[in-house]
């Protein structure tokens, strides 16, 4: 390795550094393909060797690491990817945001992520687009839930269009709530994965926290509450406006959607769309794109959305040229 440089690294804790290493050093082989560096681990140290860019990224990469398994939390592939973005000189800010619910704390793990949590503290309405597994919903979720038991708002609304690729509810057995629930199972994971499940069935059952279609929101007025649309691209621009305007006193929306994965009938426009045009310059309104670079599920997945992005950037060159 060209201008290599060697760092030594101790830690004060065997058993956080056991942790930290994995099992068969499991975790210092994934940190080594994403940092370009060898790591080697004898007693109580860890040597990186590597340029001296990647061996003070990787170093800063273990730091943060040791850090969070002494706070007491766990460790996952997600959160090595994740250590590893926010080690990089611009990461600084987006680390020190989290939001902390009864099971769990939820931090950025991307770049994108920060800039995301960040316009959750600073904006009452935040538009957040991107592929899936960026964690849009997830961490809207993670917010709503922190600020419901703060005490900073007295419901929860999680809501969806009933849009769906090729199928119509009226053909799905059982009742309205059947029909529906698979569209809304997303929201529901998220919320079990921030409250223990009998509190999650309390709050259900209070109306504390209500998970239902978009069309439920009609002719309602949601103060003191936290709103999140989730696949917001599959509303048309009345629906969109019909929700916008439901936003009542000390209330806050989150309205998240992927603008590449509509599923509304040929010539129908997104409201999602037509909702970033209108409110382009209206003041109070955060927007935060997320890329393929904040997916943060299998890496498999990254490398999917950036094939698909490269073929319809292809596609929209090709229309320009005809």
């Amino acid at each position: 390795m060209s201008d290599a440089s060697q760092v030594r690294l101790e830690f004060s804790d065997n058993s956080l550094l056991q942790e930290l290493v994995g099992p068969h050093n499991s975790n210092l082989h994934r940190l080594e393909q994403r940092l370009n560096v060898v790591l080697h681990h004898r007693g109580n140290t860890i040597t990186i060797e590597g340029t001296p860019d990647r061996a003070a990224l990787a170093e800063r990469t273990l730091y943060r690491l040791y850090d969070h398994l002494a706070a007491g939390h766990e460790l996952d592939t997600g959160e090595l990817d994740g250590a590893v973005r926010l080690a990089e000189p611009d990461g600084d800010n987006a680390s020190e945001l989290a939001i902390r619910t009864r099971k769990r704390q939820v931090s950025a793990r991307t770049l994108g992520q920060g800039t995301y949590l960040k316009a959750l503290n600073d904006y009452d309405l935040v538009f957040a687009l991107g592929p899936a597994g960026t964690g849009k919903t997830y961490i809207a979720v993670a917010k709503a839930v922190a600020l419901k038991l703060a005490g900073a708002v007295d419901r929860i609304i999680l809501s969806r269009p009933a849009v769906e690729a090729g199928e119509r509810l009226g053909f799905l057995p059982g009742d309205l709530r059947e029909k529906v629930d698979p569209y809304l199972r997303p929201l529901y994971d998220a919320l079990y994965d921030m409250l223990p499940g009998d509190q999650v069935a309390k709050l259900l059952v209070s109306g504390e926290i209500e998970v239902a279609p978009l069309a439920f929101m009609r002719g309602r007025t949601l103060a003191n509450s936290f709103i999140i649309l989730d696949e917001a691209q599959n509303t048309t621009p009345v629906q969109m406006k019909m929700a916008l305007t439901r936003i009542g006193e000390n209330s806050r929306m989150v309205v998240t959607g992927d603008l590449s994965q509509i599923d509304l009938p040929r010539g129908v426009k997104s409201g999602l769309e037509d909702a970033l045009e209108t409110l382009d310059d209206v003041k109070g309104v955060g927007l935060v794109r997320f890329t393929a670079r904040d997916v943060v599920r299998h890496d498999l997945v990254t490398r999917i959305v950036e094939a698909y992005d490269r073929r319809d950037a292809k596609r929209k060159e090709s229309a320009r040229e005809e």
